[in-house]
């Protein structure tokens, strides 16, 4: 199967719908091999605490400093995000795996309950920091949009914290999480 050339065959016995889906599989099949650092996004304010697990950061600028994070559309964390208009990106250490399973949403543990699981520092209207971070920045929400399945979302960083020298980072990579 190709992706990027911008057509797709479709043989006889194939429909269109199990196409786009083929290519969708293979597209996350592809991009399970992309090691990814893993973060916990996290917010607090008025509409209370809301958190998750995500891979999508990116760094967009250094003047001024400005990060990118991409939320699905189906989490049900996007509205807190969007109305406390505050979050963090706390970058995981190698010994959070399993807070990243609680905030990824596999253990069960759903809303304000996942924040009984780790040290946090809760101190609204900041975003709550993770205390076993490797780093964690507190972002101002400047910008959303909806792009496909996701909301992307822009945030200015007001506040960049580092607190491990020398810990190892958590990698997500083949649809595991890897010390790195």
């Amino acid at each position: 199967m190709q992706l990027g050339s911008g057509k797709m065959t479709i043989s006889n016995d194939s429909t269109i719908a199990d196409a786009e889906d083929r290519a969708s599989a293979h597209f996350r099949d592809a991009m399970s091999l992309v090691p990814s650092a893993v973060h916990i996004l996290a917010t607090d304010g008025p509409a209370g605490l809301g958190g998750l697990t995500a891979s999508a950061v990116v760094s967009i600028s250094d003047t001024p400093p400005t990060l990118l994070v991409s939320i699905s559309q189906t989490s049900g964390s996007v509205h807190v995000f969007r109305e406390n208009g505050v979050f963090s990106v706390n970058v995981l250490s190698g010994r959070d795996a399993t807070l990243a399973e609680v905030f990824a949403g596999r253990t069960g543990v759903r809303g304000a309950a996942r924040f009984d699981h780790g040290a946090w520092r809760l101190q609204p209207p900041r975003p709550p920091i993770l205390r076993s971070a490797v780093a964690a920045f507190e972002c101002r929400l400047t910008e959303t949009r909806l792009i496909a399945t996701h909301h992307v979302m822009i945030g200015a960083v007001t506040s960049a914290h580092i607190f491990a020298g020398g810990e190892e980072g958590l990698c997500y990579v083949r649809r595991q999480f890897k010390s790195v």
